[in-house]
């Protein structure tokens, strides 16, 4: 990782040298400031590439602290981490509401949390997810969704629809991938093996190369853990890292992270170019999808970034388009009908269902919202 300049604020001197000494280790630049004042100064003047205050400080309020930064041109989008002795979830909603990114308590785990943090924040930037290939995330608020399968189908509508464009499915859901089922993938490589190279390793060369081509579906694929005890090995510090190096190789990248929106997957939802999230019809599905993008716009995903896809393929219960429309009060971009037994023989032959059924409506549907995120996503992008 290239050298990074960080900004410790904290006016215990013991703490802040503390935490010098051991980013110190790590290879980083350090800056010490144990005043709010002076931390804003040196934030506008030496132009850190991450801040690390105390709340606590002795001049000015953390969150005014953090406010200034996050309204002024200069240093809005400077990640910022709250470290701090106050356990209150009011003091640690106010700061992360103020602009802070990141609030960690200082405790034994802290320096470990703290590496871990500015390992994932490094790795996800505006200007690195704005490079290369376009990417969108697929989401749930609930499982059982259908976002897998979703994501699988459309990475092959969009293959078909540019054939000269490379597209590249990402498997990040956890603690089971769901894709490799999908696409009949029963080879050993996934997304743990693969984070545990390194970036030498695991490079441009690697990922036009060697991640599988899976067919008829026309992509290639970064499959997820196998068994949730695998999964609890990943090397989380190496996932932005190889999301930046797929970018750079694939036209598109489609990342499925099912339901989570974990400290993992997050971010990639924040930097994504379209986040497809979708939606099943019963009515509770519907209330915890009203929640999570109530959630996502407080995390500064913007409503036009998202594309909503209602998914009845299961059965023919629940709400309506229109309903489900009230009940979020946005207008859903896609709705896939019933499906009936041609989904499941799709599926138990692997294989695309525009492929299997080219003709049926539903085709034509995943045709056009393949279409749409495609050009949706790229007008975003500018």
């Amino acid at each position: 990782m290239p050298q990074k300049k960080i900004l410790i604020v904290d006016s215990d001197a013991a703490s802040r040298n503390f935490i010098a000494r051991k980013l110190l280790e790590k290879n980083y630049e350090i800056l010490q400031v144990d005043s709010g004042k002076e931390g804003l100064i040196s934030t506008w003047r030496d132009r850190p590439d991450l801040v690390i205050a105390d709340p606590a400080m002795s001049d000015l309020n953390g969150e005014e602290f953090a406010s200034r930064l996050r309204h002024d041109p200069r240093t809005s989008q400077i990640p910022l981490i709250a470290l701090s002795s106050d356990h209150n979830p009011a003091r640690v909603k106010s700061c992360q509401e103020s602009g802070f990114n990141e609030y960690i308590i200082k405790s034994g785990q802290a320096v470990s949390m703290l590496s871990d943090v500015i390992t994932r924040l490094f790795g996800v930037t505006a200007g690195i997810m704005k490079q290369g290939g376009l990417m969108m995330v697929f989401l749930s608020a609930k499982g059982g969704t259908g976002t897998s399968s979703m994501c699988a189908n459309l990475a092959y509508n969009i293959s078909t629809a540019e054939p000269e464009s490379k597209v590249v499915v990402a498997d990040l859901v956890f603690p089971i991938g769901s894709i490799a089922p999908i696409v009949n993938y029963t080879e050993t490589e996934n997304i743990v093996t693969i984070a545990d190279r390194s970036p030498m390793q695991a490079d441009a060369a690697f990922f036009t190369n060697e991640l599988p081509r899976v067919k008829p579906w026309n992509f290639s694929l970064l499959p997820g853990s196998p068994d949730p005890d695998l999964s609890n090995q990943l090397n989380v510090g190496r996932i932005w890292e190889i999301i930046s190096e797929l970018k750079s190789v694939y036209d598109y990248v489609l990342i499925d992270v099912g339901r989570s929106l974990s400290k993992i997957t997050l971010p990639l939802i924040q930097h994504a170019d379209l986040a497809i999230m979708l939606i099943s019809t019963d009515e509770s599905t519907v209330m915890l999808t009203k929640s999570a993008l109530s959630f996502l716009k407080t995390k500064g995903v913007k409503e036009e970034a998202i594309y909503t896809i209602l998914n009845r393929h299961a059965g023919l219960e629940g709400l309506s388009k229109k309903d489900a429309e009230t009940m979020l009060n946005i207008n859903i971009n896609a709705a896939i009908p019933y499906l009936g037994t041609q989904y499941s023989f799709a599926n138990s032959q692997h294989v695309p269902y525009t492929l299997k059924f080219p003709s049926d409506t539903a085709s034509i549907i995943f045709k056009e919202a393949a279409q749409e995120a495609m050009s949706l996503a790229k007008k975003i992008r500018g």
